[in-house]
């Protein structure tokens, strides 16, 4: 990650980030794959999934997004 930062490296990295209509999912915090710069975030990579894998991850930001609610973030 910090070689990444430093500009050493140019590899995408699984990052928890927040979406907003990333892989149809908005307003939560999820780890997709990232490109990191010196000002941070520098793109949200959206990759082909398949139709299970995006129900998976639908399913996976639901549950973030349900416990965000019961802790009232």
């Amino acid at each position: 990650m910090i070689e990444s930062i430093l500009g050493l490296k140019d590899d995408a990295l699984p990052c928890s980030v927040y979406l907003n209509g990333e892989y149809g999912i908005s307003g939560v915090y999820v780890g997709v794959p990232v490109k990191l710069g010196s000002k941070g975030l520098e793109e949200i990579i959206e990759l082909e999934l398949s139709e299970e894998d995006v129900k998976a991850l639908h399913t996976s930001a639901d549950a973030v997004r349900e416990l965000m609610d019961k802790l009232e973030i």
